[in-house]
């Protein structure tokens, strides 16, 4: 029986790796950047600029009032720094606000609503997968198809499944999800396609560039998602034409809105981002105009402009600063944009989802890798030719951590200027002479005001996004009502609160572990919100909380005022644990549900896409066999037709002498002919061994002859 084919006929793509020394010529400016972007970008960062100059003033007479000391110059420069980035983000918000209330477009010509355009050119939808529930996978993609087809023009578009999957159970249960969907959408099959690689060069970014220089050249866009995304085919296809429509785009990003979580913590998240989101992206695309940013999916892409301009280097000295860059979204967006191509967000779209990680625990795991891959924007930021607002994408994404632990110096800086009031005797006469005493002071009530002026700054943009709220009747009625909503509001920045300084010391503890040289590694992210047990819980959170007990002593030790005055950071510190596993209950998000607190519309009310994707996933049970190698091995060996696929889907055959050797494949392989059993076989093989069998012709045969000599001794047995 032929075989179908999993994948369409090669069509190569140059892609060069770029070099960070050497720019492209010179590029003017975007046609499609929007009139009076200049303008918008002083009112932006010139008001920063003052507000951050103003708030450094007054922490100046705070501090400082009776003349400079050491402790008080520290703790300015941390506050100005610190001032700056909220102070940037207001003033952003600002921008988002303004913009939201004059109604302003899409931009790019892209309609929300109407008749849909019709498309001349494909699009490939690309989701790179790696590890993940391939059940889980599949419903979103099964929902997006299904999305698509109702436009009327799905043959515009295909789907490649880019399989970076290193667990033999879930590669050989992605290969039968993947047959079972081309098998039920029938003719449509050929447009639904999967390749895996045998090798993770470069991680996602990797993934993505192979797939370009196989087959980019058959496609003009190309649509990039996560295992978690989903978007509207009517999405899909108004971003596919404004992409055809304007030749100078390069890139076109959606805010992706988060849905579909249960546990508290996804609750609070998906709130935030659909309440407080649109308000700040809003803001971000109205300035940033045509020199935008890239959040690695729910973006399309033009396929030319990225083989061009986005083969990414690899950076020099090891790990965790060089190597494969890890955060490749911000470069590949800035790269492009120093190529001349327009990089544009449309937040006001709507029909981009995304899930959020079910707990803080989870949140930790990703933003490690995330921390590492930001922080090595450092050996990014020189690269000549970036447009300077790429260089403030840059900058941004190294300051969203390190400013946790600049928050933690600020922190413990206050202390040791109230321990100095408290227990350092002053000196009063300094070696010049004076007729007067030189007192250490500090003035509390200004403290009180440019405490209370920081945290209205940093607030705002939740009552500018409330206000939005109050103003959209779809918006209101979906967020339970305008009182729903304002307890959902103070619900959410009250256990916020408590949680952030729990994040920062997670966040902190991770730049110094980046800063020590250790790797982040790459593991997939769990999606389901089953909380941890009390034990792990204790085991991971115990420092944290002992950390705010020791603080909290320190700081009444020093006055009750000192300790009244930090109560907020202490008591999210010293309840840790508990926080923890509250907000990681599925039972306290759903039991907030039912009374319609922190709802979205979303939830209230969810449209065809999000109802169909949930009522896949609750369809399909989870497909991997189980957590031993025996579920890859006789799962595949016993299935005839699944193994006749997976051979015609085996990569081609090593090349001796130009490819290397390929170690775990000879060990699994002499492992094999040792075994008298076939269950002897599976026991001795490691998980990468399996793997590097399940990937060779030859490691199959020999599998399927120690199958069949097992199968004809037990007969003769019998």
């Amino acid at each position: 029986m032929t075989q179908p084919r999993f994948l369409p006929a090669e069509a190569p793509l140059a892609m060069p790796v770029q070099s960070l020394h050497q720019a492209p010529p010179h590029s003017g400016r975007p046609t499609t950047a929007p009139r009076g972007l200049f303008l918008r970008r002083l009112f932006v960062i010139g008001g920063a600029v003052i507000m951050t100059a103003g708030g450094g003033a007054e922490m100046y007479r705070v501090f400082n009032g009776n003349g400079p000391s050491v402790l008080g110059i520290l703790i300015l420069v941390l506050f100005v720094v610190l001032f700056a980035w909220i102070a940037l983000s207001f003033m952003s918000a600002v921008g988002g606000f303004c913009a939201s209330l004059a109604g302003g477009g899409l931009g790019l010509g892209i309609a929300k609503t109407g008749p849909l355009p019709a498309l001349r050119d494909r699009t490939a939808l690309l989701m790179p997968t790696y590890n993940e529930e391939p059940a889980r996978v599949m419903a979103g993609l099964k929902a997006i198809h299904g999305s698509l087809t109702a436009t009327g023009q799905s043959e515009h578009f295909d789907i490649f499944i880019l399989s970076d999957t290193t667990d033999p159970d879930v590669w050989i249960a992605e290969e039968a999800a993947f047959l079972a969907f081309r098998a039920e959408i029938g003719p449509a099959a050929p447009r639904l396609f999967y390749r895996r690689r045998a090798r993770n060069t470069d991680r996602k970014a990797g993934n993505i560039a192979e797939w370009v220089r196989r087959f980019g050249g058959a496609y003009p866009q190309m649509l990039t998602l996560d295992a978690d995304s989903l978007m509207e085919g009517e999405t899909v296809l108004r971003m596919a034409a404004a992409m055809e429509a304007h030749p100078g785009v390069g890139l076109i990003q959606t805010l992706p809105v988060i849905a579909g979580g249960t546990s508290l913590f996804a609750r609070m998240q998906q709130f935030a981002g659909r309440v407080y989101g649109p308000v700040i992206a809003q803001g971000i695309a109205w300035w940033h105009g045509s020199e935008g940013n890239y959040w690695g999916h729910n973006a399309v892409i033009r396929t030319q402009a990225f083989a061009e301009q986005a083969g990414l280097p690899h950076l020099k000295g090891r790990k965790p600063f060089g190597g494969a860059i890890l955060s490749h979204d911000f470069v590949e967006a800035a790269l492009m944009r120093r190529g001349g191509w327009a990089i544009h967000m449309v937040p006001a779209l709507g029909g981009s989802y995304e899930e959020s990680p079910p707990s803080l625990t989870d949140v930790a795991i990703r933003d490690r890798r995330w921390a590492q891959g930001n922080l090595q924007h450092a050996g990014v930021l020189p690269t000549r030719g970036l447009h300077w607002v790429s260089r403030l994408h840059l900058l941004m994404g190294i300051g969203s951590y390190i400013t946790s632990p600049l928050w933690l110096c600020f922190l413990l800086v206050g202390v040791l200027v109230s321990l100095q009031s408290r227990f350092v005797q002053p000196q009063y006469f300094g070696a010049t002479k004076s007729l007067f005493p030189r007192w250490p002071q500090v003035d509390p009530v200004l403290a009180k005001w440019v405490f209370i002026g920081t945290m209205a700054v940093l607030l705002a943009p939740k009552l500018f996004a409330y206000i939005l709220l109050l103003v959209n009747g779809p918006m209101r009625r979906g967020s339970g009502g305008a009182l729903r909503a304002l307890l959902s509001l103070l619900l959410e920045t009250l256990i916020g609160g408590l949680v952030a300084p729990v994040a920062m010391l997670i966040q902190t503890e991770g730049v110094m572990q980046i800063l020590a040289g250790r790797d982040s590694g790459w593991n997939a992210q769990r999606r389901d919100s089953d909380a941890a047990p009390l034990r792990l819980v204790w085991r991971q959170y115990w420092r944290f909380m002992a950390f705010g007990i020791g603080l909290a002593v320190i700081a009444y030790a020093v006055s009750p005022a000192l300790f009244l005055w930090m109560t907020p950071v202490l008591v999210g510190l010293v309840l840790a644990v508990p926080l923890v596993m509250l907000t990681a209950s599925s039972g306290v998000g759903l039991a907030l549900q039912r009374m319609g607190l922190l709802s979205i519309p979303e939830e209230r009310q969810p449209n065809a896409i999000l109802r169909s994707a949930a009522g896949l996933r609750a369809a399909e049970a989870p497909s991997v066999p189980g957590a031993s190698m025996q579920g890859a091995i006789r799962h595949l060996l016993g299935d005839a037709a699944l193994l006749a696929a997976h051979r015609a889907m085996l990569p081609p055959a090593r090349r001796p002498g130009q490819d290397p050797i390929d170690v775990p494949l000879l060990v699994g392989l002499t492992k094999i002919a040792e075994a008298d059993t076939l269950q002897k076989a599976i026991d001795q093989l490691s998980k990468q061994e399996t793997a590097a069998v399940l990937g060779s012709a030859d490691g199959l045969d020999r599998l399927q002859e120690l199958a069949t000599a097992f199968a004809v001794l037990s007969l003769g047995d019998g």
